[in-house]
């Protein structure tokens, strides 16, 4: 495996995007219509990552800066975008990008990651608990949504 840092419009990580918001739209009904910039993805307030397998593209995750509004403090940091594909899962990739999602936050001065996830995403639930995430409140365009979860974790 080969993580690479991409630009979020490079071509392998819109067609990884691509593929996410379809597994979204079966999962939900609906496409993640959260609003995004790419710019939030770039250096050094945030960042996009894509792993690869015999130099196919087969998963991605990014963060983004965020300092306000409550729940979220100065020092955060967002996770989007983590995503692997139907024939690379079970193999680590998510976790992997995971820890490397933090360690680069960190390392870019953020004090806690924070996410929104939704219950019919169990193999994300079960990744982020297992990696030390814990349940916080809302915040961000689906905060009202019952079926999304939130978590953060300290990266102090």
């Amino acid at each position: 495996m080969d993580i690479r840092v991409l630009p979020y419009e490079h071509p392998d990580a819109v067609k990884l995007l691509a593929e996410a918001q379809l597994e979204l739209a079966a999962r939900y009904g609906s496409e993640d219509v959260t609003p995004m910039d790419a710019a939030q993805f770039a250096a050094p307030r945030g960042l996009f990552l894509t792993a690869y397998l015999d130099d196919v593209p087969v998963a991605c995750g990014a963060w983004r800066s965020h300092d306000s509004p409550e729940p979220l403090v100065p020092g955060d940091a967002e996770i989007k975008r983590m995503y692997v594909t139907a024939s690379a899962r079970g193999r680590g990739l998510a976790r992997a990008i995971l820890a490397d999602l933090e360690r680069t936050a960190a390392e870019a001065g953020r004090r806690r990651m924070v996410l929104e996830t939704g219950d019919k995403q169990p193999e994300a639930i079960a990744l982020y608990e297992s990696a030390g995430y814990r349940e916080m409140p809302g915040f961000g365009y689906y905060k009202d949504e019952p079926e999304s979860i939130y978590y953060a974790k300290s990266l102090v």
